[in-house]
């Protein structure tokens, strides 16, 4: 689910932060830079895990700051496809259902990929599996807000937000999700949690089997 990913760049320096040495400086600049932001096909940035390299630093004329070229790792989520994840329904719609991990949210889960036979309900705004019983009558197990869910991821995609607009008028923001996870639950022990539970044996019956011992 977490990654390290490699990358490198040229980091600016204000004056203000020259107080610091350059590796505590460039530390808080990098994370405040790249903490919880998406970078196009590197997935969403957590926190620099460490410095590789320090270059040299540069002070060009008219810029008081330096400028200061650095490799580093830092901690990405990007799971890889095919990879089983845990998550929390966020919310269900006709698309499908949302799924949120706490720190990202933009999970989907496409009637496609959930449990066949499935149905929205309107009323409830929620997916319903018609689980089929042993006696063939079928039994509606909700898929509601706030359950914990297991799902597989089976793609992503990256988006690049653009400014959008006819010239000479105000450019606005595109608001797609920069980075989306595709997931299925349409397999044997995925789905909510609650539905894989194993029954817990009574202690009667647990009693009965120590007496016939």
């Amino acid at each position: 689910m977490f990654v390290l990913a490699e990358m490198k760049d040229v980091i600016r320096i204000t004056p203000e932060h020259f107080h610091q040495s350059l590796t505590e400086s460039i530390t808080t600049l990098l994370n405040r830079k790249l903490a919880n932001k998406v970078v196009l096909n590197v997935g969403l940035c957590i926190a620099l895990y460490d410095i590789i390299d320090i270059g040299n630093s540069y002070i060009f004329p008219g810029d008081g700051s330096s400028h200061t070229e650095v490799k580093f790792r830092f901690i990405v989520f990007r799971p890889v496809v095919e990879e089983i994840l845990i998550g929390k329904i966020k919310n269900c719609s006709r698309e499908g259902v949302h799924v949120t991990l706490g720190f990202f949210d933009d999970i989907v889960i496409p009637v496609n990929a959930l449990q066949h036979p499935s149905r929205f309900d309107e009323t409830d705004q929620a997916w319903v599996w018609e689980y089929p019983k042993e006696d063939g009558e079928k039994h509606d197990l909700f898929m509601d807000s706030g359950e914990s869910i297991r799902f597989r991821v089976t793609s992503e995609t990256f988006e690049e937000s653009l400014p959008t607009g006819p010239p000479g008028t105000e450019c606005t923001i595109q608001t797609v999700a920069p980075y989306r996870i595709v997931g299925g639950i349409n397999e044997p022990g995925l789905g909510l949690l609650t539905w894989w539970e194993a029954p817990e044996q009574d202690d009667g019956d647990e009693n009965e089997e120590e007496n016939g011992e």
